[in-house]
């Protein structure tokens, strides 16, 4: 079901996320793959990303956090790139992955690092 919040959320995922990533991952669904696709922009960027009282880069620094913490790196590439594009810099999200790892473990931060290197590069921040 496609409603308007529905329609707020994939403006949003896509403002955050990019055209292109929202395009791969919605051009890949199935009709046993679709209710989750709808309940992400529905819940996920139609309510929770709209809600007032963190602005959008807070919540992807937040999300860049968690999915370290999770180690889920398919999802980190994807919400570091939000992350950039939601205004956080390089620096802000290199100590957002420090911190990590103190309370994630070396190891998690670890790989986080090198997910956020192949999206902000190795040079200078």
């Amino acid at each position: 079901m496609q409603d308007e919040q529905y329609q707020r959320g994939l403006a949003t995922r896509r403002e955050v996320m990019g055209d292109e990533f929202v395009d791969r991952a919605l051009g890949s669904v199935t009709p046993f793959t679709q209710p989750i696709q709808d309940h992400i922009s529905r819940a996920a960027w139609g309510d929770v990303w709209q809600r007032d009282g963190l602005d959008r880069k807070t919540r992807s620094l937040i999300t860049v956090a968690m999915l370290t913490a999770l180690g889920k790196q398919h999802e980190l590439k994807g919400h570091l790139r939000g992350a950039l594009n939601n205004g956080a810099t390089p620096k802000e999200l290199q100590e957002v992955l420090l911190h990590a790892a103190v309370y994630c473990g070396i190891p998690t931060a670890v790989e986080a690092f090198r997910t956020a290197s192949d999206v902000v590069g190795s040079g200078d921040i």
